[in-house]
């Protein structure tokens, strides 16, 4: 698959088959998307992998902030992905100060770069994803026990697709860019 078709055929897949993805498919996907950029190469995403049915339940029905929606997805899932990051290096000099106005905005920016490239390199391995974005960062936090020191930056939920979801319509180039 060359990169413009894997852009082009992603979609994020909220439904799933029941069969729990292996470890080594997770670990190739992770191994593509550790090559995310990052502030100044500070490679600060971690994934934390959650396959424990008891948990999953458990973010599902206390820590979606009741949106149904997300809290199905987990239900449905295999796996989720906790997308963290260390707290205090990307955006900031060896001294502890911030490098930019943007202060601390690099740590989700690296995130969300490293969450993409999860979900593509995802997708070139045959599986399907979503990234979620409503949840109680602390709840999941304490439920999952992430490490100290790391913040959650989102979850995306895993798995083999039971649904091949229709590409919504994309706004044009000419509304998108501008030259100056």
């Amino acid at each position: 698959m060359d990169f413009k078709e894997c852009l082009r055929g992603r979609r994020s897949v909220r439904k799933f088959k029941d069969n729990m993805v292996e470890h080594e498919l997770i670990e190739k996907v992770v191994e593509g998307a550790s090559y995310s950029p990052s502030w100044k190469n500070s490679q600060i995403v971690r994934y934390i992998i959650v396959e424990d049915r008891v948990l999953l339940n458990k973010l599902a029905d206390d820590c979606v902030m009741d949106f149904e929606h997300n809290a199905n997805i987990i239900r449905n899932a295999p796996a989720v992905v906790l997308v963290t990051y260390i707290v205090g290096r990307s955006g900031y000099d060896k001294d502890g100060n911030f490098s930019t106005s943007k202060g601390a905005g690099w740590e989700m920016f690296d995130a969300g770069i490293a969450s993409q490239s999860f979900s593509l390199s995802a997708y070139a391995e045959g599986l399907g994803c979503v990234i979620l974005g409503v949840f109680d960062e602390d709840m999941v936090s304490k439920e999952a026990n992430i490490p100290e020191g790391q913040k959650l930056a989102a979850i995306l939920a895993i798995g083999y697709p039971d649904e091949e979801p229709t590409m919504p319509k994309r706004k044009s180039v000419e509304e998108l860019v501008s030259f100056r």
